[in-house]
């Protein structure tokens, strides 16, 4: 008869095995799956061709407009959901009171559990048609109102990890500096958030690669036009929004419609990947130890 002691790490172990397994096997089936379609397209002409039109009768296989498309809507996302979710940890860290915190914070993160399908039609039948009226040239489906609303479902992710990191840092670097005379927002710029840096950056990564992933708030709401543009207020097309459309379509499978699939999946893994291997490196490289 095993002792708790020795199962319980057996277990655990097995769970952890678990999820490396579907992580290689994620791996496995989108490499598999996109060298097929990389036997008939180029990679160096997937990467770079600046047309995206797969199903049509004269297809072109540059993915380069989702591409765009898909860091369009994060820059806008991470410049709506960044200063609020770090000013909402600040507040949440350093100024308001434990009753506050208690109150505020749960609400803040109820928004985390708020469906993406509610989100996406929130921007459309209302973020939307607030952007048309203050800037008329905006057309129904557009970047702005898709980058803004999954801005705000990422700030509760950005909000509540810096503000754990924040609330770690030890005391003693506070009371330090309130001794030598530092106001409290002194102490939450210069001293907190630095000592937190690491733990912030992560918040950042992870906020930015849902933004970067999401589905259903940019199919909804950006629409489905998959062209080169950088003008937020025009219809765009992203990775996701893209394997979302063709992958509920008559599209035969094993055909080369069908393998872009997987080669616009792969894109995205990479882009997701090169972010946490770069926060990585950032957080190795400017964290602090107590």
């Amino acid at each position: 008869m095993l002792s708790s002691d020795v199962l319980i790490p057996k277990i655990l172990a097995f769970f952890a095995g678990i999820s490396v397994l579907t992580t290689v096997g994620i791996v496995f089936v989108l490499v598999f799956e996109s060298i097929g379609f990389f036997r008939e397209i180029p990679i160096w002409d997937f990467i770079s061709g600046t047309k995206w039109t797969p199903l049509f009768s004269d297809p072109e296989f540059g993915v380069l407009p989702l591409i765009t498309g898909t860091l369009l809507v994060t820059v806008i996302a991470s410049i709506v959901a960044i200063p609020i979710g770090l000013g909402s940890a600040i507040y949440l860290s350093e100024y308001a009171q434990p009753k506050v915190r208690n109150v505020v914070k749960p609400i803040l993160e109820i928004l985390a559990g708020i469906p993406t399908i509610v989100y996406g039609f929130f921007a459309l039948t209302f973020v939307t048609p607030v952007l048309k009226f203050i800037i008329p040239q905006t057309e129904i489906f557009n970047a702005l109102s898709a980058g803004i609303v999954v801005g705000i479902m990422i700030i509760p992710i950005i909000s509540s990890m810096s503000e754990d990191a924040m609330v770690a840092v030890p005391a003693s670097l506070r009371n330090g500096a309130y001794a030598l005379g530092s106001t409290k927002l002194e102490v939450a710029i210069k001293i907190v958030a630095p000592a937190a840096l690491s733990g912030i950056i992560a918040s950042f990564v992870l906020g930015l690669s849902r933004a970067i992933g999401e589905t259903m708030i940019v199919t909804l709401a950006a629409g489905n036009l998959a062209h080169l543009s950088f003008n937020p207020l025009e219809s765009i097309q992203t990775l996701t929004a893209y394997i979302v459309s063709v992958s509920s379509g008559d599209t035969r499978y094993g055909s080369i419609e069908y393998l872009t699939i997987y080669a616009v999946g792969i894109t995205l893994f990479v882009m997701t990947l090169v972010m946490n291997i770069l926060a990585g490196y950032i957080s190795r490289k400017f964290r602090e130890e107590y």
